[in-house]
């Protein structure tokens, strides 16, 4: 009895384990395959595009701003007081407009960066698709984001780099 206790037990700390030893962790570097996917290249030409006529627009703003006080100064000695107030008031909604401007375009909910969601989404669910099947595929039980944010690896082994196998499921050759 003492013999087929102590097999019922390592039998079950065999089951027990045999699920944990078999998780396989990899990780991929998503900054690397963003910058092989041709779509990305294509979404940051459009966005450098948005985004430099609003800095123009901006500019033009700062421009007339600077203009302005430019004028106000030159203007100075021959303007009555209420017509300085006047000039003074319309330069201080010049620099309100300006700031809503660049909080409304630049700022954290701003549309340039609705814009980036908005072009970035769709190639974002391509490349988790792909991911997604190749993690099946080689049955990972994790697998990590080598350039996310506050990352937390230290050190990676390349033999765990699965980016490449991310580029191969979106169809994308290493041209390296």
């Amino acid at each position: 009895m003492n013999r087929s206790l102590k097999i019922v037990f390592l039998l079950l700390i065999v089951l027990q384990t045999g699920p944990v030893a078999a998780q396989k962790f990899g990780y991929i570097d998503s900054e690397y395959i963003l910058n092989k996917h041709p779509d990305y290249k294509v979404i940051q030409k459009e966005l450098e595009i948005v985004s430099s006529q609003w800095k123009k627009e901006a500019q033009n703003l700062d421009k007339e701003i600077k203009d302005l006080t430019v004028q106000l100064k030159a203007e100075e000695v021959l303007l009555t007081e209420e017509m300085y107030q006047q000039r003074l008031e319309q330069i201080n909604l010049k620099k309100k407009e300006s700031q809503e401007f660049n909080s409304r375009v630049f700022g954290i909910d701003g549309q340039y960066f609705q814009k980036q969601a908005e072009l970035m989404q769709p190639l974002q669910s391509k490349i988790y698709d792909a991911i997604e099947r190749m993690t099946r595929r080689n049955n990972l039980g994790m697998l990590f984001d080598k350039a996310a944010a506050p990352s937390a690896i230290i050190y990676t082994d390349p033999r765990h780099d699965y980016s490449e196998f991310v580029l191969e499921e979106l169809g994308i050759e290493d041209n390296k």
